[in-house]
């Protein structure tokens, strides 16, 4: 290989057909993998295969994306999604997905990782799609398949750290890290050190090939807290400004989201005004708050939370509740909110979902009232059957790191008072990771079918609210007391209960459904009803969602 002046390495070969196996030695040592394969299917630590990306035949024409405004979030795993873990599997279950109202798939990460099971937030091999799911064009398809069916598809990605084992950029140079930046997993990626720019371009054009060459409609950006850059140009800035000139040339829509925990707003502002120009953000202390008022949930992070009703208003009108950072004037659409995500879940030591510890009811409730606020909700996957299997971390490290996971999984979580007690389930084993499949035989059966007909019911609502031209503000919400919410929307209007039984006395319109009808719990108790005296009573938590008629004032 012959060093070309921008210090790349390059050499031409004919001959080379899609198929082929390669590898590298650098200054004799090796062979390592392309740091930038588009395929491993030997693993990540074996010789890279040479693909073609434009041997698939498209069949999308004409798509041109979906707006956010118009987002529904489902979150998956791919490998524990269906019982087979694959993009073919996963494609067999679109027309249900979209049957269920949702309208954008987000695919946790897929970049290759070594093993045979993983999150995907070790990933070593940024640009080619983990092997153990299927092929590069498998996961075309499966994109292609999504948007024959009108449904968007996201790739969570990660650019804060490689993982731990198989990540050979170390190989090829020592300028992908500097020790100026430490993240939780070490020195940071080098985005501003000297040697930076190759380092930078590696990862925008990691971001340009999902969109390119798997027509990816957007990001979700891991923890861009931990993207650490002090360069005149942040990175952020960068991949979102590089992401809008694909979009436009594309000639569809295309957005990038952050995980971002110090709720800055300026991460929602165009570069041209300061920001970073991201279309939207996860917004987690929703999440926080109706875990500490539906769970009780105190430990860690929990603690800065009230867990209110109060609270949880407040947090909802602003769009987060911690920080100083001021979100105002921008639409609430452009937060993501959940009750369930990966994290929410298998960051727990038992993989326990939030309606594996709430009564039915309460979780009928707080569903209601994710999916009626008009931030975009985003769901995991089998919260809508209320699915009984838990989503648990899994790995497949060599035993050495294995054994150095199982061990430190263990001490997170000896300080938590709720799992101290616990025999936290081994990541390393395979049981483990079969745990965490979904059980889709649930689907059919009471009581997890009536739950799937609320989220249905609901979806269906939310869709004709978001195209209801608005006669009033958009979103006015109260407290009622420390029981109960009113959220009122576009003529729409939700009493939503969430602890105990008793009585709401409020004016309500002609009501749409109930949580106690009987198509959504197999042991309805129904909500006592009475517009004359304008009365609602309540066995136990429960949401009436009715019609507001304008000379109502709530």
């Amino acid at each position: 290989m012959v060093k070309s002046p921008d210090g790349y390495f390059t050499l031409t070969m004919e001959g080379v057909a899609p198929g082929s196996s390669y590898s590298f030695l650098v200054d004799g040592s090796g062979p390592f993998p392309d740091p930038a394969s588009r395929y491993q299917p030997a693993g990540v630590h074996c010789a890279s295969v040479v693909v073609d990306p434009n041997n698939y035949q498209w069949r999308d024409t004409g798509w041109t994306g979906i707006a956010l405004r118009d987002a529904v979030f489902y979150e998956l795993h791919v490998g524990t999604f269906t019982p087979q873990g694959t993009f073919q599997a996963a494609a067999s279950k679109l027309l249900y997905l979209k049957d269920l109202g949702i309208t954008v798939i987000e695919l946790m990460p897929l970049s290759d990782f070594p093993g045979a099971r993983n999150w995907g937030y070790d990933g070593v091999a940024p640009f080619a799609p983990a092997h153990c799911y299927g092929s590069p064009d498998d996961l075309r398809s499966f994109v292609d398949q999504a948007h024959q069916l009108g449904l968007a598809v996201f790739l969570d990605v990660v650019y804060n750290h490689f993982g731990p084992d198989g990540a050979y950029q170390r190989s090829f140079s020592t300028h992908y890290f500097t020790p100026h930046h430490h993240t939780p997993w070490g020195n940071g990626v080098n985005f501003d050190d000297r040697l930076c720019q190759p380092v930078r371009e590696y990862v925008i054009e990691n971001a340009l090939r999902w969109f390119y060459e798997y027509h990816f409609d957007g990001l979700r950006l891991d923890a861009t807290a931990e993207i650490r850059d002090d360069s005149p140009r942040h990175i952020l800035a960068a991949l979102t400004s590089a992401a809008s000139r694909a979009s436009e040339e594309l000639g569809r829509l295309i957005h990038v989201v952050a995980e971002e925990s110090r709720n800055l707003a300026s991460h929602l502002k165009p570069e041209s005004a300061g920001g970073m120009g991201f279309a939207g953000v996860w917004a987690d202390d929703f999440h926080h708050q109706m875990r500490r008022a539906l769970a009780g949930d105190s430990d860690g992070y929990f603690a800065e939370f009230e867990g209110s009703l109060d609270s949880v208003v407040k947090t909802v009108k602003r769009g987060w509740w911690r920080g100083k950072s001021d979100p105002s004037g921008i639409p609430y659409f452009r937060f993501v909110y959940c009750l369930q995500n990966h994290d929410q879940i298998g960051n727990r030591a038992l993989g326990d979902r939030l309606h594996h510890l709430l009564d039915w009811p309460v979780y009928r409730a707080a569903t209601t009232l994710l999916l009626l606020l008009p931030q975009t909700p985003l769901l995991f996957m089998g919260q809508e059957w209320a699915a009984t299997t838990p989503f648990l971390y899994f790995t497949d490290h060599h035993d050495e790191l294995g054994r150095a996971v199982t061990e430190g999984r263990r001490r997170e979580f000896a300080s938590f008072a709720s799992f101290a007690h616990a025999e936290i389930p081994d990541p390393q084993s395979s049981e483990t990771f079969r745990a965490s499949k979904l059980r889709w035989d649930e689907l059919a059966t009471p009581p997890h079918c009536y739950m799937l007909n609320l989220y249905k019911s609901l979806l269906r609502l939310r869709r004709d609210l978001q195209h209801h031209p608005p006669s009033s503000p958009d979103l006015r919400i109260e407290a009622l007391d420390d029981t109960s919410l009113l959220l009122h929307r576009n003529g729409l209007s939700a009493a939503i209960r969430l602890r105990g039984q008793g009585k709401l006395n409020i004016p309500f319109g002609e009501p749409i459904l109930t949580t106690e009808d009987p198509q959504f719990t197999h042991d309805s108790q129904p909500i006592q009803l009475n517009r004359a005296a304008k009365t609602m009573v309540f066995s136990r938590p429960g949401a009436v969602v009715f019609r507001t008629q304008h000379q109502e004032q709530l």
